[in-house]
């Protein structure tokens, strides 16, 4: 029975996920036919998704801390009602403000109930599988991302874009507030336990591992892995913002711009699914590790981007692979550090000292590339800072007395 709703849980995590990250990262289309229709500049739209990428990390903590409280149904239901609100809203935008308003903050309050909840509640119902079992549930992110930006281009196209945000928004809000109603916070509350543990644990809400928070804090490792996946996640979403209208600079189609993102979502499917159930095997350090280095490589790749279309898109899917698998290898590790306890309110905290940072990226190669014309030096920046994280995450090891 565990092992049977332990997957009913990944399956919604994964639909939850698909939903938000496909909408998320189709952002990209609406920047460009935004910048079209408004003439703002590249910076100045850019931050509105700045706004948003550091809001939904900054609420990832309490929303963590709600569902090791609460369970996730009622903070994942509540965050579709946000997303959809906002994303639906965006329709009637007309002056920049607003953008800075409906997705900066309210679609990013949204989006918070979604990546923390949904992986840390998969997290706690496995131990054995864990790896894999995250890497299923968040490769739902990826296939959304593959899935969605190429339909947001078409209803672009097609009934221009505040219908299509329109859609958007509805679709999200019924999604995920039916797929919410399976999500449970942990097998103790079925009075089951975890998928790979040979006996029944203390309660997942319960003082487990180094946890609780206050605990975790206090140690090297906590502080390590926050300074690790700043590092990574600084540049990490530049180039799910900025690759249609950089694709558009080389000289194609917006159409085309999408389906690089989609190539994007393509990679990212893989390295979740893969670099998942490899990092059962080799370690979950070890996998991170790969995956920083390939990010590494794909920041170089796109300098060579200009030299024609299969180079951008083996790219791009080099890029969604090393970004999917670090990702999902997050919870993961920090499961594996502070135990299963506290995963969300960890979790939580720890994306919102190091996600946030994550919202500075998009704005700075905005700024960059209207003061250059070009974006080679924020790919080479990228790269630095995921060798920078891979020197970091070296140096990170576990507390003593860390449990799963």
């Amino acid at each position: 029975m565990r092992v049977f709703y332990g997957w009913i849980v990944v399956a919604g995590a994964f639909l939850v996920l698909f939903v938000a990250y496909g909408a998320q990262y189709s952002f990209g289309v609406f920047f460009d036919a935004l910048l079209r229709e408004f003439g703002w500049s590249r910076a100045s739209l850019s931050g509105a998704f700045s706004v948003y990428a550091f809001a939904y990390c900054v609420f990832g903590f309490p929303a963590g801390r709600l569902t090791d409280l609460w369970g996730p149904r009622v903070v994942i239901a509540t965050g579709g009602l946000f997303l959809g609100v906002a994303l639906a809203g965006m329709s009637l935008v007309a002056e920049l403000w607003q953008p800075y308003v409906l997705y900066g903050l309210v679609a990013g309050l949204g989006m918070s109930t979604a990546y923390v909840p949904c992986n840390t509640t998969v997290v706690k119902w496995f131990v054995a599988r864990r790896g894999l079992a995250v890497g299923l549930a968040s490769s739902g992110a990826s296939v959304g991302t593959f899935a969605l930006p190429p339909l947001a281009q078409l209803l672009v196209a097609s009934v221009g874009w505040r219908t299509a945000y329109v859609v958007f928004g509805v679709g999200i809000f019924l999604l995920v507030n039916l797929v919410a109603q399976v999500m449970r916070r942990d097998p103790e509350s079925l009075g089951l336990h975890p998928d790979g543990a040979r006996r029944p644990l203390a309660a997942a809400g319960a003082d487990e591992g180094v946890g609780p928070l206050t605990r975790a804090i206090r140690t090297r490792a906590f502080w390590m892995l926050g300074a690790t996946f700043t590092a990574t996640w600084i540049p990490v979403f530049i180039p799910l913002v900025h690759l249609v209208p950089f694709t558009r600079d080389l000289g194609h189609s917006a159409l085309t711009g999408a389906w690089v993102v989609s190539t994007l979502g393509i990679g990212a499917v893989a390295g979740r699914l893969v670099m998942g159930a490899v990092s059962d095997r080799i370690g979950r350090k070890r996998a991170v590790g790969v995956a920083m280095a390939l990010q590494a490589v794909a920041f170089l790749g796109f300098l060579l981007a200009g030299r024609g279309l299969p180079l951008l898109f083996g790219d791009a899917l080099v890029f969604g692979y090393s970004y999917g698998a670090v990702s999902t290898l997050f919870p993961a590790i920090v499961g594996d550090f502070f135990g299963r306890g506290q995963a969300g309110t960890i979790v939580g905290f720890l994306f919102a000292l190091a996600g946030a940072m994550a919202g500075w990226g998009p704005l700075i190669a905005g700024a960059i590339y209207d003061a250059t014309g070009s974006y080679d030096l924020t790919w080479t920046l990228s790269a630095l800072l995921n060798v920078v994280a891979i020197v970091l995450l070296a140096r990170a090891q576990p507390p003593r007395g860390a449990t799963a």
